[in-house]
């Protein structure tokens, strides 16, 4: 007899590549109810779950995955929607390989269970055969709540004090909900009818929602507090600001931050054009540099908006590439071409003034740096012209200071982050902040962690007056 553990991992069907690298149709097509019960059976459903562990989120995962191999999907979807507001999301985006994943059991001696798989088909099949019931609300507490973006930390803090009786009202800056689950993830990989969903979810809850209103312009953190009348704010407004290298020739028309790139491409669809005529630089050749996920998001846009050849350009070595695996993996199958230990040193103009080609040079791994990997070290004379087109720079953000600004008495670290403790409550009394501003970039579902935290905090604030002052300095 075949054990569970020993049954081979079920693979999620695709589009081919050379059919799916020219349209913006999500890559992968998502489970069978067949092929998702064959993958929960594999689960040990162990006594000591070291899977929920590794989830920022704590979603009960044997519990879950134990309905599937049930039949019992919608329940299932419930189950993790226990706690995890955003799970059609996450079964997408999140790096489950180094989180839960990397924790399961069974992975010790075959390969650990799909769970990212199990999250994106319950909650798939919950949406698509109308089966979502809201969640029970708790009564009123009679407390106001403002959350300030709706990103994944901000949707996560309105999804858990919506049920727990308080009036959450969400302000966002632009005029679609999502943060950079909108405005940074293309919709080969994250579905914009899937962020929809998730949001229409929590406004069907009573979550109030108020576009196109910039925090630090339209009002002010301390106008919110003292004549609206909210009784807490929680800030989740990202780290949108984009980072450059300071290399000559930055200012040259064809090269984008990556995440002007992406906005155009994805908030304002110019990947939809002719039906969205949206500016965005068509190329033939397209050089992206950096090496983590939006870096491949970038160049598998570029790819799909008709670039001949597309290409990765990266300081570091291949097992030094921070970007999932999954993502590495389609890029290659779709003609991505990588050049490692690679750096520009100047962009080269045409005599328009856009981009023709830049100059790099050859790199080697010295001795580790603060992050523990070898660091990238130029090797004099190895200079060379690589032709390109477009150019995208995808090596990290920055925090915004057009909100913190505003607030001069909120403690920010040297890099212009919120400083919080471990609750994400800030210097403020009543101010709390978490996701991206106050860790640096990080992943979508480290933001909803935090912002699980922050409500948790937020809610004991207001029920029962205690203010937690210990705050620990975030270490970005």
């Amino acid at each position: 007899m075949v054990k569970p553990g020993e049954r081979d991992r079920v693979k999620m069907p695709e589009q081919l590549p050379e059919v799916r690298a020219r349209n913006f149709e999500e890559v992968p097509l998502g489970l069978t109810a067949e092929l998702a019960v064959a993958e929960a059976e594999r689960c040990l459903n162990c006594k000591k779950p070291f899977c929920v562990d590794g989830c920022p989120v704590s979603v009960k995962i044997p519990e879950f995955i134990s309905l599937i191999s049930e039949g019992r999907f919608a329940e299932a979807a419930r189950k993790v929607k226990e706690t995890n507001a955003l799970p059609a999301v996450c079964g997408r985006v999140c790096p489950q390989e180094v989180q839960c994943e990397a924790r399961c059991v069974l992975g010790k001696k075959y390969e650990p269970v799909a769970i990212g798989y199990l999250e994106r088909f319950v909650a798939d099949h919950e949406r698509e055969n109308d089966l979502i019931e809201l969640a029970e609300r708790a009564p009123s507490t009679g407390k106001k709540v403002a959350v300030i973006g709706a990103g994944p930390s901000g949707l996560t803090v309105a999804g858990d004090l919506i049920k727990l009786g308080h009036d959450v009202v969400i302000f966002e800056a632009l005029h679609k909900p999502g943060g950079v689950l909108t405005y940074g993830i293309p919709e080969f990989r994250l579905p914009m009818r899937v962020i929809e969903a998730e949001v229409a979810n929590l406004l069907e809850q009573g979550v109030s929602l108020e576009m196109d209103s910039v925090i630090g312009k339209v009002r002010t953190v301390r106008e919110l507090m003292e004549e609206d009348g909210f009784d807490t704010v929680f800030i989740g407004v990202g780290a949108g600001l984009p980072r450059f290298m300071g290399v000559p020739g930055e200012n040259l028309n064809g090269i984008y931050s990556s995440n002007e790139y992406l906005t155009r491409s994805n908030l304002m669809n110019a990947f939809r054009f002719p039906e969205y005529d949206t500016p965005v630089e068509r190329a033939r050749k397209a050089v992206v540099i950096g090496g983590g996920n939006v870096a491949m998001d970038s160049v598998r846009t570029a790819l799909r908006l008709g670039a001949k050849d597309a290409i990765i350009a990266y300081r570091r070595a291949r097992e030094q590439l921070p970007a999932r695996t999954e993502e590495i993996h389609h890029a290659e199958q779709e003609g991505v071409r990588f050049h490692f230990l690679t750096a520009p040193i100047r962009f080269i103009g045409d005599d328009r003034g856009f981009v023709k080609a830049m100059e790099c040079i050859c790199m080697e791994l010295g001795e580790p740096d603060a992050s523990g990997r070898r660091r990238p070290v130029p090797i004099e004379g190895s200079n060379f012209i690589m032709e390109a087109d477009l150019v995208v720079i995808a090596v990290g953000t920055n925090s915004n200071p057009l909100l913190t600004s505003t607030m001069p008495e909120l403690e920010l670290n040297k890099w212009g982050n919120i400083v919080t403790n471990e609750d994400g409550a800030t210097n403020i009394e009543g101010v709390y902040a978490g996701g991206d501003i106050v860790t640096g970039s990080a992943t979508v579902i480290e933001a909803m962690g935090a912002g699980r935290r922050a409500a948790r905090a937020m809610h004991e604030y207001m029920t029962e007056g205690r203010w937690k002052v210990e705050r620990k300095e975030s270490e970005k």
